[in-house]
């Protein structure tokens, strides 16, 4: 499986936290699924931690690329292909990063890790049964 992780299901791995379902986590941590991080995710973490509306229980280094690198988490950097289906993507999520994340999704075949509800609003498949 090609697996895209959400911002949140990353952190909540990181942390190992219980708000992962098992589900996800057991799909992290198959070696077998080809597991992406979108370039947007520590994009969006570093802006919210310095705008303070965010608090990890790790360093960001530790996470990137620390956690990355130590589970073989591929960063997935936006293409031009990205962007070009951020024009036409309804606007059901205002979310930027988010939308980034669904335009890869979308473009590379790739199946989404979160639990956010405003992701079952696009053609995208996703994995987070609790």
């Amino acid at each position: 499986m090609r697996l895209l992780i959400d911002t949140h299901a990353l952190l909540w791995f990181c942390e190992g936290s219980t708000l992962l379902t098992e589900a996800a986590r057991a799909a992290m941590e198959d070696e077998t699924n080809e597991r992406f991080v979108s370039q947007a995710v520590p994009w969006e973490i570093a802006i919210k931690l310095a705008l303070g509306k965010l608090q990890i229980q790790m360093d960001y280094q530790a996470i990137f690329p620390g956690v990355l690198e130590a589970n073989g988490f591929r960063v997935l950097p936006p293409s031009f292909e990205h962007y070009r289906r951020l024009i036409s993507l309804p606007r059901h999520h205002g979310d930027p990063f988010d939308r980034l994340m669904i335009c890869q999704a979308q473009t590379d075949g790739l199946t989404t890790i979160s639990r956010d509800p405003q992701f079952s609003a696009y053609e995208i498949s996703l994995l987070w049964r609790g």
